[in-house]
């Protein structure tokens, strides 16, 4: 689960955690401490920076573009570096992403830090391979696959009516608003439309989680960290109190992946999960589906923003769809979204350009020889997907915003925002469709104008527009008139 769940491959604590509190620390044992590898072997090319803390400083203050390319330039497409506490080998080509994902990924684990597990449960389905992994993105895939999210879209075009007039002749903050919006949807693909009592508090205790995911794990009364781990605790047990509920209940008033994991759609694959199980995967799936689609709906309205006459065409195209809904007396339906072809290139665009997720991590479950170089067991190994998405060879002057680019379908493995291979994003149609449902009505209805700084860049720990892109949002008529 990749562009859902990219959030888990940020580093466990934020920037300013790091610096503060991470370095004193790492500086210490760094005088005591030694990165070791074989000696006799042709490691890749590269830097592994100061003992111990390595080049995670430099990774996550400078742009990740600068820091990818400029080590790519020096070193070519294989490069080991050390970040995170870990000897690393970064790969940008195509072809080696493939091998690492998909031709290969029996020697490739995914990998992610302790602190993420446990805040996020054990059991989800991020976390394994294997079979118990198999049978469980089976179950997830027949929850989010076309057919089984063709009923939603009322459900999301009720969610984007109620919030867009919230907006209206006000100043937002973007990322903060698409957060909402995201969640909102999260809760829909995770439990259905039903409104259990249960639905408030879990909104509050999953909300007190996300202040602590990337702070520093120390798990110290006050610290960020162990307030989210208490909520955790109360999450997981108001969460198996309604997993006991809809056990008893005669599966009408279940839905949502919910009603997937307890067996209650007979057209589903069943396997037999307790509640811990089913409870780690329901918060798995709402972090995976929170974070990086509310960055990239930040992007979108940046990039529209920005190319003005971009957004009358998306606008017309929008317009057309409002017309035949106007005549026929009905709100959008599934196959509607399918006939938006340039909001669906931008949103593409958007994908490439944005890049939210920078790279995925791998872990060598044994020695590798690849490239005439040694990946010794235990390294992680980390595809770049920023740097494929972002080279000229594949995609033509990429630091310009060209949707028309995908009127041809991309070199294979050149484009994966939604990953590749048995772990790739299994909600990816769910993540475009709610792109699309927001855009129609978006662009139809409203106009806006950045009042911050519209060209910064933050980062930390996804790659946003600076200050969640703060906007004012005004009626499109009061524009046209």
């Amino acid at each position: 689960m990749q562009l859902f769940c990219s959030s888990l491959l940020t580093p466990p604590f934020s920037q300013s955690d790091f610096v503060l509190l991470l370095i004193p620390a790492l500086l210490l044992l760094g005088l005591v401490l030694q990165w070791r590898h074989p000696k006799h072997k042709r490691l890749p090319p590269g830097s592994m920076g100061w003992p111990y803390i390595g080049e995670t400083l430099r990774l996550y203050t400078e742009n990740p573009n600068s820091f990818f390319s400029s080590r790519q330039k020096r070193y070519g497409n294989i490069f080991k570096t050390h970040v995170l506490g870990c000897p690393c080998v970064m790969i940008t080509s195509p072809e080696a992403a493939r091998m690492v994902l998909v031709s290969q990924a029996h020697l490739f684990k995914p990998t992610y830090p302790r602190s993420k597990e446990r805040m996020i449960g054990p059991e989800a389905i991020f976390f394994h391979q294997g079979a118990y992994h198999a049978s469980l993105k089976k179950l997830v895939q027949a929850a989010l696959l076309p057919c089984a999210i063709k009923g939603s879209v009322s459900e999301i075009e009720q969610i984007v009516l109620r919030l867009l007039p919230t907006w209206e002749n006000s100043s937002i903050n973007t990322l903060q608003e698409m957060k909402r919006f995201a969640f909102d949807v999260a809760m829909i693909s995770a439990f259905g439309n039903n409104r259990d009592f249960e639905m408030e508090g879990i909104k509050h205790l999953y909300q007190c989680l996300e202040k602590g995911y990337n702070s520093m794990p120390l798990d110290l009364p006050g610290t960020p960290f162990h307030k989210a781990m208490k909520a955790r605790k109360l999450l997981n047990e108001t969460l198996r109190g309604l997993i006991a509920k809809r056990r008893k209940s005669d599966g009408e008033e279940s839905g949502g992946l919910l009603r997937v994991l307890l067996g209650k759609d007979h057209n589903k694959p069943n396997l037999q999960l307790s509640d811990s199980q089913i409870a780690d995967n329901i918060i798995g799936v709402i972090f995976a589906a929170h974070d990086t689609t509310a960055s990239i709906l930040t992007w979108l309205i940046k990039y529209l923003h920005d190319n003005a006459d971009l957004l009358e065409a998306v606008t017309r195209e929008q317009e057309g769809i409002r017309r035949k809904l106007f005549a026929e007396n009905r709100g959008l339906t599934w196959d509607d979204t399918r006939h938006m072809p340039l909001t669906s290139r931008v949103i593409q665009e958007t994908l490439r350009t944005a890049s939210i997720l920078s790279f995925t991590f791998r872990e060598a479950v044994e020695d590798v020889e690849f490239e005439g170089y040694f990946i010794p067991k235990g390294w992680k190994v980390l595809p770049l997907f920023r740097s494929i998405h972002h080279c000229a060879d594949f995609f033509p002057h990429p630091e310009k915003f060209d949707p028309s680019r995908f009127e041809v379908p991309p070199k294979p493995n050149t484009f994966m925002p939604f990953g590749n291979g048995v772990h790739s994003c299994p909600g990816n149609e769910l993540a475009k469709l709610e792109m699309l449902i927001l855009l129609h009505h978006l662009t139809i209805a409203y106009r806006w104008h950045v009042t911050g700084d519209e060209d910064g860049i933050q980062y930390g720990p996804f790659p946003v527009p600076k200050q969640g892109l703060p906007i004012t949002v005004v009626p499109r008529s009061k524009i046209v008139s």
